[in-house]
């Protein structure tokens, strides 16, 4: 069986328990279009992750009526691997030589989704939302975040040129500090899983990338999972 009709069965029975058992086989046009994603690189964990996130937006309307398809996921298995590479920076041509670096200023069609001050909105809300959480550990860097966002979201609105600029650097600075706080809640062999998965999630990717760049893509994606794992947003705006 090649990896093409694996990652389709694979794909089959994580969509066979999200409909409570009910088997849709993914066959026909389906299977060319779920084949697509695993052709242009899309980690088989972001397509589940694309997956539940149509499931989430299914239930909040309300009883379903009907086992879901899935073709009916493709939007949001490609707005999460969108947001997965643009996060890693891996470039927007999955299928073809498109790496970009992340540091890069290349332009790139998928851009910020919101503006700034939504950004900051968002990313306060689930900082906020953390701290009311069980876990204690971070309430100290979690405070000190939130006080500078809040002061940051009050001119956010009118902020232009270079200030915008230095607001846009501070926040990848407080971006970097938090992560930096979750890594040293981690010990060593944590921290190789989380490598180990990185690795993973890139490999489609490696043998076109650059050593440098994919050094850089490993690091971004090994913090994009520790963020993930703890429940935080990305405070950063790209």
């Amino acid at each position: 069986m090649d990896g093409g009709q694996d990652y389709c069965r694979e794909l089959e029975t994580y969509l066979c328990r999200k409909n409570d058992g009910h088997l849709i086989r993914i066959v026909g046009p389906a299977f060319e279009q779920v084949c697509g994603w695993a052709e242009r690189g899309i980690p088989l964990k972001l397509a589940m992750r694309g997956i539940d996130r149509y499931f989430e937006r299914y239930y909040s309307k309300g009883p379903r009526r009907r086992p879901v398809r899935i073709e009916f996921c493709e939007a949001d298995v490609l707005d999460v691997f969108d947001e997965w590479r643009r996060a890693v920076g891996v470039g927007a041509s999955a299928s073809g030589s498109g790496i970009r670096d992340p540091g890069s200023d290349a332009s790139d069609p998928a851009g910020p989704r919101s503006s700034l001050p939504a950004h900051l909105e968002r990313v306060i809300a689930r900082l906020t939302a953390h701290r009311a959480g069980s876990d204690r550990s971070l309430d100290a860097v979690l405070d000190d975040l939130v006080r500078e966002l809040d002061a940051a979201r009050a001119k956010s609105k009118g902020v232009r040129g270079d200030a915008r600029d230095a607001l846009i650097d501070r926040l990848q600075q407080l971006d970097g500090s938090l992560v930096e706080a979750l890594r040293r809640q981690l010990d060593d062999r944590a921290l190789q899983r989380l490598s180990e998965e990185a690795d993973e999630e890139l490999k489609p990717f490696r043998a076109r990338m650059p050593a440098d760049a994919y050094r850089q893509s490993h690091q971004a994606c090994v913090d994009r999972l520790l963020r993930e794992r703890a429940g935080l947003p990305t405070i950063s705006y790209e």
